[in-house]
């Protein structure tokens, strides 16, 4: 921004935790219950959410002076924060938006939702009334050389002043959209996909114009597009672009779920999509219309239903039995997702999930729940693929080393698959076809499965990158994101074999594992047990001659160590006793000496294991 009030509040908006900026929104509600004691408490205290805290206190009247004194923060910032709360002042003295306060109100970065909450009108209503105003926004160079000498980085920012800087290209545009800032769940991998779409798309004379904001990214380097936005990934700030660029279309798909969110609105204000419809990308995170389409195409899936109350949950779980993996629709990351083995689990999940004590009258109509019926000792297998309408490229299939039920993310997995019959492997690469066909995807698809046996169940598919296109390219050679991004504007696989892109199948000499980096050094009282929740916060490569020697590799990149001695401890479920004896009797075996508690001792002790107590 062009002032640090606006520059602040941009920046709140493009944390993606819901709120549009220094309160002025929804999530204000909840500070402004609180009594003054507690609001005290909360400014005084550092975390992620002071900063609100600090600005209903300024609301309240608290001076900046009490303020630094509680906080240590310098007064300077705290300034610059009362500033924005004084225009906010102006804003709520009048009923109707004047053009003088509504102009002066985007230069300090309030955003139309905000305007929007605080004039009680829709933020599409505060947009159309600036813009008849001539109330616009204009970009503004990164200065990169602090005025010294003239800069000419291709490096943007919003702000609302006069005129803007730049020029364009008579080359066709192309905005991708990045995948915003690093969380669990979302990370560098979605990078990397927005990376090499735009080098790959540079090479085929179009114009790339990335949108991001993280400044840890590649995508955020200058020299990665031809000209680089940094600007919050909300439907304002994005929309914005697109009427100065006028793009031949924006890339959603590679970014994670970030951009994805943004792919319906984008299409209702006659924006173009690149590759996979807005309506293909609904339709796979759609359970209801997703199950039919499986069921269309003689697509095995796990039984499962779809809850919009508890009771519904209660009798959906009787239906397709225990256990079961639950969910909320719409989520990345696995958050929020469980693995329920008895009917107080689920009661206990609900109540929290909500929270509330009561969850007998729960309306979840607007969000439903997904209920799975969880597959216990299956091989979980993931399947990365480009498709162009007509022939499908995979990129690799990749078998999971932890079971079903452990989030993808967090579960190692090998390429080529060690474990997988032909018949599995056949029954996988046809469904992935039948299912990018019936969805008429343009660009990558990623699908999870469950297998057992010969039994293929389908258990998700996600018409877009996904966090293993990165270790499947290098584990392959195969540029899947820059097949992707040219396939998305309309290249076809064929002939993009022929320019060299897509190179020929080779048969592979060597075993790639990718292994997932755990945080639990800096988070020593989370619980360790994996589920389908994703912890991990990044991962590692092995590259082997054998499955071995690549998980050994990506273990010690990951940071572990492999001890070749020592105790280990064992504490097994009843259910889980059968699948543990034989690795109990492996580590036996290696020489570990083991140590149980008293039911999980005497079941190993019954099996020949010698465990202590």
């Amino acid at each position: 921004g062009r002032t640090f009030p606006e520059a602040l509040q941009k920046a709140l908006r493009s944390l993606e935790t819901g709120r549009f900026g220094l309160n002025a929104d929804k999530g204000e509600v909840a500070l402004a219950n609180l009594g003054d004691d507690e609001l005290t408490a909360r400014v005084s205290t550092p975390s992620s959410e002071r900063i609100f805290a600090l600005g209903e206190a300024l609301r309240r009247g608290s001076t900046v002076e009490e303020l630094a004194a509680v906080t240590g923060i310098d007064p300077w910032f705290i300034d610059q924060m009362a500033e924005i709360y004084e225009v906010r002042a102006q804003i709520e003295a009048t009923e109707v938006p004047e053009v003088g306060i509504l102009a002066e109100a985007k230069r300090y970065g309030f955003s139309d939702h905000q305007l929007g909450y605080l004039w009680n009108r829709e933020p599409a209503e505060i947009a159309a009334l600036r813009r008849g105003a001539g109330i616009t926004v204009t970009y503004k160079r990164v200065d990169t050389c602090a005025a010294e000498f003239e800069a000419s980085t291709p490096y943007f920012y919003s702000t609302f002043e006069e005129e803007s800087e730049g020029e364009r290209s008579d080359k066709p545009r192309v905005i991708v959209l990045g995948s915003g800032p690093n969380r669990i769940g979302q990370g560098i991998e979605f990078d990397y996909c927005c990376v090499h779409a735009s080098f790959a798309l540079r090479e085929a004379g179009f114009e790339t114009v990335m949108v991001n904001c993280n400044p840890e990214t590649v995508s955020t380097d200058y020299d990665t597009s031809d000209r680089l936005y940094f600007e919050p990934l909300t439907i304002e700030d994005v929309l914005e672009i697109c009427e100065v660029e006028k793009p031949e279309a924006v890339i959603v798909q590679l970014g994670g779920q970030t951009p994805l969110n943004l792919a319906r609105a984008l299409e209702a204000r006659g924006v173009p999509i690149a590759g996979t419809s807005p309506d293909s990308i609904d339709i796979a995170e759609d359970r209801e219309r997703f199950s039919d389409l499986c069921r269309e195409l003689g697509i095995q899936q796990p039984p499962h239903g779809i809850a919009s109350s508890a009771l519904d949950a209660a009798e959906i779980v009787d239906q397709i039995g225990l256990p079961v993996l639950v969910r909320p629709s719409y989520v990345l990351g696995g958050r929020a997702m469980r693995v329920v083995y008895s009917y107080d689990d689920l009661s206990i999940y609900l109540r929290e999930l909500y929270g509330t004590e009561d969850v007998s009258g729960l309306d979840l109509s607007e969000a439903p729940l997904l209920i799975d019926r969880f597959l216990e000792a299956a091989v979980e297998v993931d399947v990365d693929a480009v498709y162009d309408g007509h022939e499908l490229l995979v990129g690799g299939i990749m078998e999971h080393v932890e079971e079903a039920g452990v989030h993808s993310g967090d579960s190692a997995c090998v390429t080529p698959p060690p474990t997988l019959s032909d018949e599995a492997r056949k029954r996988i690469l046809t469904a992935t076809e039948d299912l990018s066909d019936a969805l008429d995807v343009r660009g990558l698809i990623n699908i999870q499965f469950a297998v057992k046996g010969d039994e293929v169940f389908l258990l998700e598919a996600n018409p877009r990158g996904s966090r293993t296109v990165p270790f499947i390219s290098k584990a392959t050679g195969v540029p899947l994101a820059k097949i992707a991004a040219r396939v998305m504007m309309g290249a076809s696989v064929e002939e993009l074999r022929v320019e060299g892109m897509v190179p020929p199948p080779t048969e592979r000499s060597y075993v790639s594992v990718k292994e997932a980096v755990l945080p639990w050094d800096r988070f020593p009282e989370e619980d360790t047990v994996l589920g389908p929740e994703m912890r991990a916060t990044g991962e590692a490569m092995g590259i082997g001659r054998d499955v071995g020697t690549a998980y050994a590799k990506a273990l010690l990149g990951a940071g572990h160590r492999i001890p070749q001695s020592g105790t280990v401890f064992l504490s097994l479920a009843d259910r889980d006793k059968p699948l543990g004896l034989a690795v109990a009797q492996a580590f036996t075996m290696l020489g570990f000496r083991l140590l149980a508690t008293s039911g999980t001792q005497r079941y190993l002790q019954h099996h020949g294991v010698p465990a202590e107590l």
